[in-house]
């Protein structure tokens, strides 16, 4: 019994290697399509920041309610608000932590790095794996809190002014918060939208990987290979790959938590920077290189830290 049981554990856990490695490839695969199609002028300029505006205002919001609507709580809602709570204390830590190690950087810079700090790849790395780690339980708990401070607190990094009420104007009225607040409305409700409205959703958020990588690409064709290594993206991707959910793992070690939520936490607290780190710096004019420098870099060595955290998990 026991080694059927051991046996059972490494196939389980080769299983969750190969998923990790199959979603990286992709990931690379997406970002050298962008590439070449700015490269050799399929999709110029213009077309680049059209693209940029569709994923932003169409995408984003449509996957979003996608992740809301298929988040069922199903009896469990004390449990659910409890992984929350403890989540968005996860990203407030990382709100503050960004600000303090990374507050010597110059203005642009520094807003890259805030950002990525508070919103890693949990959509599309992390969503995958948590499932393939806690089943479809991993996959409820992944979406709520992530999503919830990208585009709010993350979102009010890039387009923050002086005029604080202009900032919540911004943030409140943004499409992704639009969309967060119907989302947690219907999965706490258990509405349904119309079946025609759930399926576009469904549609064109399932677009949202596709793309997001791919304008990623294109910011990643305008850089020079000779500038791409940074010593600040490498700081970065340190905190954000081993740092991070590090503090994560030793807090939550002393809390009461259920295994799954525990884990689930730490785990995606151990993602690289979103694909939206470049897409938003291109669309308010703050640093884009740096920030693909960013998602790039931390993607590539995110493939040995997911996986030395998905088996210490």
């Amino acid at each position: 019994m026991i080694m059927a049981g051991d046996f059972l554990y490494r196939q389980e856990k080769r299983g969750i290697m190969e998923k990790v490695l199959t979603l990286q490839a992709t990931i690379f695969l997406l970002v050298a399509v962008g590439f070449m199609l700015k490269r050799i002028g399929l999709i110029g300029p213009q077309g680049q920041k059209n693209l940029n505006d569709l994923v932003i205002y169409v995408i984003l919001p449509c996957n979003i309610l996608h992740a809301f609507m298929n988040s069922p709580v199903e009896g469990r809602l004390l449990y659910y608000l409890e992984v929350l709570l403890i989540s968005v204390g996860i990203q407030i830590f990382c709100v503050f932590y960004g600000r303090l190690i990374f507050r010597k950087e110059p203005e642009g810079k520094n807003k890259c790095l805030r950002y990525g700090t508070i919103c890693s790849n949990a959509g599309f790395l992390g969503n995958p794996v948590a499932e393939g780690i806690y089943g479809a339980e991993g996959l409820v708990l992944a979406s709520i809190p992530q999503r919830i401070m990208m585009w709010t607190s993350g979102l009010a990094v890039f387009s923050g002014t002086t005029d604080r009420k202009g900032t919540v104007r911004k943030v409140l009225t943004h499409p992704c918060i639009i969309m967060s607040e119907l989302g947690i409305l219907l999965m706490f409700t258990g509405w349904k939208l119309p079946a025609p409205v759930t399926d576009a959703v469904d549609y064109i958020g399932n677009c949202n990987t596709a793309f997001s990588m791919m304008a990623v690409g294109m910011i990643l064709a305008d850089i020079n290979v000779k500038d791409f290594w940074d010593r600040t993206v490498a700081k970065f991707t340190f905190h954000r790959l081993v740092v991070i959910p590090a503090v994560v793992y030793g807090v939550c070690s002393f809390l009461p938590l259920d295994k799954n939520a525990f884990g689930i936490c730490v785990l995606l607290a151990a993602m690289p920077a979103g694909a939206t780190t470049s897409i938003l710096a291109e669309k308010y004019g703050v640093d884009s290189p740096f920030a693909t420098k960013m998602v790039i870099f931390s993607t590539l060595l995110s493939l040995p830290t997911i996986c030395l955290w998905s088996m210490v998990l």
